[in-house]
C-alpha cells in the first residue's frame, strides 16, 4: 500500500525527472521533495482518518519531517537572491505599471524576510545551536511568507483585471488584434496557474498562523497542488 501510494505523485514527476538538466538545479530538487513532502503530509492524514496501523503511517511521516529538514538546508542563502530582486525592482522606474511594481517589491521582501528566519530556525532544528526563540522565530517566518504570498495573489488578481481592460480594446477583426487576444490568453493562462498557487501556498501559513481552522490533509493537497504547479513549471523552462 505504501508503494502504491508513493507511485501516485512519481508517475506524474517522472517525465520531469527524465529531463538531465532538471535535477541539476536546486529550484527543481526543491520541488521534487516538496512534492513529496506534502502528498506524504496528506497520506499520512488519510491513513490516520482511516484508522489504519501506524507502522503505516510512520513512513508518510518520517518523509514530511525529513524532505522538510533537507529543503530547509536547500533554502540556505537564498534570501540573498529576493533582497536583491526587490532592490531591482524598486530601482525599476521605467515599470509599465507601479501598482504590480510595489507588489514585485512586497512579495520578494516577504519571502527573504521568511527564508532569512527559516534560515535561523535551522540551526535550531538540526541541533546545532538551540534557541529559545526558535518556535517565535518560525512563526514570524510563516508571517512573511504569508505576506509574500498575499502580495503576489493581489498582483495576479489586479493583472487578470487589466488584462480584461486591455481586451477591451481590441479590434478582433483587425490581424494585429488577433495577435494581442492571443498573447492576452497566454498571459491570463499563465496568471491564473500562477494565482491558484498561491491561493493553494497560502493555506500553509494560514493553518500554522491559527489564521485558518485547516486540518493536515486540507493543507496537505493544497501543497501537493501548487508543488506540481511549480514542477511543471520548472520543468518547461529546462526542456
Amino acid at each position: 500500500m505504501t508503494a502504491d501510494a508513493l507511485a501516485c505523485p512519481l508517475l506524474v514527476l517522472q517525465r520531469a525527472i527524465q529531463t538531465n538538466d532538471f535535477p541539476r538545479f536546486t529550484v527543481g530538487r526543491d520541488k521534487l521533495l516538496r512534492t513529496l513532502q506534502y502528498f506524504s503530509r496528506f497520506y499520512a492524514w488519510y491513513l490516520f482518518r482511516s484508522n489504519s496501523p501506524p507502522r503505516l503511517i510512520a513512513p508518510f511521516e518520517a518523509i514530511k519531517k525529513q524532505f522538510a529538514l533537507t529543503r530547509k538546508a536547500l533554502r540556505l542563502g537564498k534570501n540573498v537572491e529576493h533582497f536583491k530582486a526587490a532592490a531591482t525592482a524598486m530601482d525599476d522606474t521605467k515599470s509599465r505599471d507601479e501598482f504590480l511594481r510595489y507588489c514585485t517589491v512586497g512579495r520578494q521582501l516577504g519571502y527573504a524576510v521568511y527564508l532569512t528566519l527559516d534560515m535561523a530556525t535551522y540551526v535550531d532544528t538540526v541541533g546545532i545551536w538551540k534557541l529559545e526563540s526558535a518556535k517565535r522565530l518560525q512563526k514570524e517566518a510563516y508571517r512573511a511568507w504569508f505576506v509574500g504570498l498575499l502580495f503576489n495573489a493581489v498582483a495576479g488578481c489586479y493583472t487578470l483585471w487589466e488584462l480584461r481592460q486591455r481586451e477591451t480594446t481590441i479590434d478582433k477583426a483587425d490581424g494585429e488584434g488577433v495577435v494581442e487576444s492571443k498573447k492576452i490568453q497566454r498571459e491570463r493562462q499563465a496568471t491564473n496557474i500562477q494565482l491558484i498557487s498561491d491561493l493553494c501556498d497560502l493555506t500553509i501559513p494560514s493553518s500554522a498562523l491559527g489564521y485558518a481552522n485547516l486540518d493536515d490533509g486540507i493543507v496537505g493537497l493544497a501543497g501537493t497542488v501548487s508543488s506540481l504547479i511549480g514542477v511543471w513549471g520548472t520543468w518547461k523552462k529546462t526542456a
